[in-house]
């Protein structure tokens, strides 16, 4: 785990209010990943810097436990177009603590480094928070995400 400060950026996606209690953010977060890949959404979205995928954790009511906002998106040089039925959302900068998790996406890796970094010790800011797909978590038997948890 390392700390590190990102610039502000801008993701247009889509996204859904949820929460972690009865395990909703799974079926909601499932659901928002399906309409993603299946409606071609990435080819979608305009001036992209790259293909990554941002999968974005914010608005929170109080803390993990309480509803909160995810977008699922690609980072953008501007939003002056936000396609019909997308979100765009600038994520000021601020300090980080950066997990990557290695392994298999269809066996939960991403969920259950999630339920770890819940249980860390870490001084959480709840702006934003976000996983980032990238090349490296093109095949999903072998991926590589990095989380990134915003902190104080």
């Amino acid at each position: 785990m390392k700390q590190t400060k990102l610039e502000a950026f801008t993701v247009i996606g889509i996204s859904t209010r949820t929460t972690n209690e009865n395990m909703q953010s799974a079926a909601d977060i499932g659901m928002l990943w399906n309409r993603f890949m299946s409606e071609g959404l990435l080819q979608k979205i305009p001036n992209k810097t790259d293909d990554a995928i941002y999968s974005i954790y914010t608005e929170y009511e109080s803390d993990y436990t309480k509803p909160y906002t995810t977008i699922l998106g690609c980072r953008v040089n501007n939003a002056d177009t936000i396609p019909e039925g997308m979100v765009a959302i600038n994520i000021q900068a601020s300090d980080y603590k950066k997990i990557t998790t290695k392994g298999n996406l269809q066996e939960g890796l991403v969920y259950k480094k999630w339920l770890e970094i819940w249980n860390m010790d870490l001084d959480r800011a709840y702006q934003a928070d976000f996983e980032i797909y990238g090349p490296k978590a093109q095949n999903p038997m072998d991926a590589e995400v990095d989380i990134f948890v915003g902190v104080k």
